[in-house]
């Protein structure tokens, strides 16, 4: 008995492969049957399928391919971390600029409130919005929330984030590589999938009704789109507060993809600088940490002396 179910989960799995090839090649020749959300049917489509074992399945092939290609030529996985760590970096950048804009509007709320006695703020030039104060103050929130879920990979990628550190520091260059490679493969993609999964149903059920779940059939969905309507979540926490709190679970897809990818582009890396050795530690790695900047200024100053001696 335990061997038939062996036997069968191999099966599911190389058919679920071979499908894989199947599903993506039906749906870019096929876009219309899940893009054009002018057909509710198609909409449904577009939410099963993003939330489901087959679209697990391509990119996990695609991954695969990747991966073939650049063990085979490594300079093709460079460029694979180079173009997902410049995303990230580039992102991350931008949405930096939130917390500027962040303490920018707190401070006008404060005039506002505080010297003009205000009970509303009008923003614009021409089509201008007006809002209750207590809106634009519950919208520091989304500020908030873009730089924590848009700059993570970013600070990721600048080794900005905070690290308890046990062993790491005292094992040998090699192992810290594994080290990235096994946390990569067995922590960063399988939390980003789980989160993924919830997410992009929890994301669904505030935009759409009926509401949707991860253990709808296709088959249900479809029949769920006979019925299907626009409900955007606009609902705040107070009567005149911020009521766009679906842009938040909008964030949350955003933050698992790109954890996701920087899981694959830290992966590539760690393999790339395990095999070349260290030499190629921190290879096309783009940093503008100031701290970083002068620690390798501080290195090269004391190196040239040293060369001049030699």
């Amino acid at each position: 008995m335990g061997r038939d179910r062996v036997l069968d989960f191999v099966v599911w799995v190389f058919t679920s492969f071979g499908m894989a090839f199947v599903n993506a090649g039906y749906a870019i020749t096929h876009p219309q049957l899940w893009l054009n959300w002018n057909d509710s049917q198609a909409m449904m489509r577009f939410i099963y399928y993003g939330g489901s074992r087959e679209l697990f399945f391509v990119v996990f092939v695609i991954l695969i391919i990747l991966t073939a290609i650049g063990l085979w030529k490594n300079a093709f996985m460079w460029g694979v971390v180079r173009v997902l760590e410049g995303f990230a970096n580039t992102v991350g950048r931008f949405f930096a600029w939130a917390g500027l804009l962040m303490v920018l509007q707190q401070i006008v709320i404060i005039f506002s409130q505080r010297v003009f006695a205000a009970s509303e703020l009008t923003l614009g030039i021409g089509s201008a919005v007006t809002f209750d104060l207590s809106w634009w103050g519950e919208e520091l929130k989304l500020y908030n929330a873009m730089i924590v879920a848009l700059c993570c990979t970013y600070t990721f990628v600048q080794g900005g984030h905070v690290r308890v550190d046990l062993i790491y520091s005292a094992i040998s260059y090699r192992k810290k590589r594994a080290i990235d490679m096994f946390g990569s493969i067995f922590f960063m993609m399988p939390a980003a999938i789980l989160t993924w999964m919830y997410a992009w149903y929890f994301l669904w059920r505030h935009l759409i009704t009926p509401k949707v779940s991860a253990s709808d059939t296709l088959e249900r969905m479809l029949l769920k789109a006979r019925a299907v309507k626009w409900n955007v979540e606009t609902i705040g926490f107070s009567p005149n507060g911020f009521n766009g709190y679906f842009l938040f679970k909008v964030l949350l897809v955003a933050f698992t993809a790109m954890v996701f990818l920087q899981a694959i582009a830290f992966f590539y890396r760690s393999y790339l600088e395990f095999k070349e050795g260290p030499e190629s530690e921190g290879k096309y790695l783009d940093r503008d940490n100031p701290l970083n900047n002068t620690e390798s200024d501080a290195e090269a100053d004391l190196a040239t002396p040293v060369a001049q001696t030699s």
